[in-house]
C-alpha cells in the first residue's frame, strides 16, 4: 500500500495547525499590548472628561499589521476581558459599569475600528511598497478613526454624558491631533513589521499546489548527476521508491 498519500497529507496538516497556533499567539499578544497601553497615564480632556490614551495606537497598530480579522480579534479579547471585570481599560478601570461611562462608545468601536484599518491594510500591502505603503496605511488607519471610532465615541458621550450632539461632537475635536498623531506612528510601525516579515497578512498554510501539485505531491525533478528523483528537498532512488510504495 501507497504511504505517499499520508506523507503529504501529514506534510499539510502539521503547517495548517502550527499558522492556526501562530495566529492565536499574535491574537494574544496584541490584546496584551492593548492592556499594556492602556495602563499609560489617561489625561483628561473636554465636558466628559474622556481621556486621551494611547489605545487607539495600539488599536490601529492592530488592523494595519494583523489584517482584519486578527486584528478584530484581538481588540474583541481586550473588549471582553475588560467587560468581564479585568482592570485594562484605561485608568486601570474595567467591568460593565464602563458601558454607563462617557468611554462606552469609543470602547464600543474598537473591534470595528480594527477590522476596517486591517481590510484598508489588506488591500494596500498587496499594491504599495516603502512610502506609498505609509500613505495607504495612514490613510486606512485614519479613515476608519474617523468612519467608526469618533462618531460612535461621540454618541456615547452624548447618551451618558447627557450632552447635545453638537456638544459632544465639539468636545471630539480635541482628539483629533492625536489620533492623527498616533496614526502616523501606527502606520510607520506597520510598514516596518511588514518589511521585516513581508508574509504576516498573508493566509497561512500550505497548499497542495505549492507543495508539488495534485498526484505529485511527494515527487519533485530527477537529479541529474545522480539520475535520482529529489523529494522534497531530498533524493531518493528507483529502488528507494519502490520499496516505499509497497
Amino acid at each position: 500500500m501507497s504511504q505517499a498519500p499520508s506523507t503529504a497529507s501529514a506534510g499539510l496538516t502539521r503547517p495548517r495547525s502550527a499558522g492556526r497556533a501562530g495566529d492565536i499567539a499574535l491574537i494574544a499578544v496584541f490584546a496584551a499590548l492593548l492592556a499594556a497601553f492602556a495602563m499609560m497615564p489617561p489625561v483628561p480632556v473636554g465636558p466628559a472628561g474622556v481621556p486621551i490614551t494611547l489605545q487607539t495606537f495600539a488599536i490601529a497598530l492592530c488592523g494595519l499589521v494583523l489584517g482584519p480579522w486578527r486584528g478584530a480579534a484581538s481588540t474583541l479579547l481586550y473588549v471582553v476581558l475588560g467587560l468581564l471585570g479585568l482592570p485594562i481599560f484605561s485608568g486601570m478601570s474595567g467591568g460593565i459599569g464602563v458601558l454607563a461611562g462617557p468611554s462606552a462608545g469609543y470602547i464600543l468601536s474598537f473591534t470595528l475600528y480594527a477590522l476596517v484599518a486591517g481590510l484598508i491594510a489588506r488591500w494596500a500591502v498587496r499594491r504599495f511598497r516603502g512610502m506609498r505603503l505609509g500613505i495607504a496605511l495612514f490613510i486606512g488607519g485614519f479613515a476608519a478613526s474617523l468612519l467608526l471610532n469618533h462618531p460612535l465615541g461621540i454618541l456615547g458621550m452624548s447618551i451618558n454624558a447627557d450632552l447635545p450632539l453638537r456638544v459632544a461632537a465639539v468636545a471630539d475635536l480635541a482628539y483629533w491631533p492625536g489620533d492623527i498623531i498616533k496614526n502616523i506612528l501606527a502606520a510607520s510601525v506597520a510598514v516596518l513589521i511588514h518589511r521585516a516579515f513581508p508574509d504576516v497578512l498573508r493566509r497561512r498554510g500550505v497548499s497542495v499546489a505549492s507543495v508539488g501539485g495534485s498526484g505529485s505531491a511527494a515527487s519533485g525533478p530527477a537529479d541529474p548527476a545522480s539520475g535520482r528523483s529529489v523529494v522534497n528537498g531530498g533524493a531518493a532512488s528507483a529502488p528507494e521508491k519502490e520499496s516505499d510504495a509497497k
